[in-house]
């Protein structure tokens, strides 16, 4: 075989990272234009006559498609969203961590090959699938168990957008926990650990900045999910901490407006922007939360 020649080799390597650099920059270009539009629209939302900046960020009541009597108060659908998203945090975050533990320190290995190609089809399920589960059977069932809970509500939509989030944290944390050195876990079996005491107080503290950015991505993912609360989680923008009540998320209020019945140039359509960019700033928030964690609590092994 003939040998290649350097000059084949440069152009190459020339190509590999002119494609690399292409997609960098072509990421931070979207990245851009997405904060220049938010932005921009979210100013000419502030500028109208009818708006109040204090209002929106202090106010109390969201009711922008009432004639006369609207309202742009952003904390009903800051509540709605957190109300969902706490509810998904309180279900996929421990099922996940410990499926994640369970998968990495005692599941066999084909147990393991049985269950990761389930969690993975549970990723790849579409996100209106779980919303018409959770309208036609979560909804249902939970009716069955409690009296009071409205047809559209925040619990239901909660439970289905935690189990959406569960093979997120179960995968990452599972690549967490794998990463940790066996050097940790023999060094606790030498003094007499178990495998309890090995897996939760040596290798999961070892993989713990892995495991906390795992939860707050599946976290960011729950605010920034769209067609399960717009589905099952309803359109009533209201402060409750009741998750049996309905709700309206920020995600279901953009889809609402963008579904053609506003004027394109009206303040309702306008309102849907400034209610992007305020999605924007939490789920940034939580990255740099996530970022800011794991630099603090990450283990460095040589």
């Amino acid at each position: 075989m003939r040998k290649k020649t350097p000059s084949i080799k440069r152009a190459k390597d020339r190509l590999a990272r002119i494609s690399l650099a292409s997609a960098t920059t072509i990421s931070v270009i979207t990245t851009i234009a997405i904060v220049f539009v938010l932005g921009t629209e979210a100013w000419r939302f502030f500028s109208l006559p009818e708006v109040s900046v204090s209002e929106f960020l202090f106010g109390t009541k969201w009711s922008p498609l009432l004639g006369n009597e609207k309202h742009f108060g952003i904390w009903p659908l800051i509540c709605g969203t957190m109300l969902v998203t706490a509810v998904a945090a309180l279900l996929a975050i421990p099922c996940g961590v410990v499926t994640a533990i369970f998968l990495a320190e005692y599941a066999p290995s084909p147990i393991r090959n049985f269950l990761k190609p389930i969690l993975e089809i549970l990723a790849g399920v579409p996100t209106v699938v779980y919303g018409f589960f959770a309208l036609t059977v979560i909804t249902p069932a939970i009716q069955t168990i409690f009296s009071g809970v409205d047809v559209y509500n925040a619990l239901s939509a909660g439970i289905a957008v935690g189990i959406m989030c569960i093979p997120i944290v179960t995968s990452m944390s599972e690549d967490a926990i794998q990463s940790v050195p066996d050097s940790l876990r023999e060094g606790s079996f030498a003094l007499g650990g178990t495998k309890l005491d090995t897996s939760v107080k040596v290798v999961f503290p070892a993989a713990l900045s892995g495991v906390v950015s795992s939860c707050l991505l599946s976290i960011s993912r729950a605010v920034g999910e769209t067609m399960i609360v717009a589905l099952a989680a309803g359109n009533l923008a209201q402060l409750t901490l009741n998750p049996g009540n309905q709700v309206q998320t920020m995600t279901a209020y953009m889809v609402q407006i963008f579904l053609g019945d506003t004027d394109a140039i009206g303040v309702e359509y306008r309102s849907s922007y400034a209610v992007a960019a305020t999605l924007f700033v939490m789920t940034l928030l939580l990255t740099w939360i996530g970022h800011t964690v794991s630099r603090r609590y990450k283990e460095v092994y040589t």
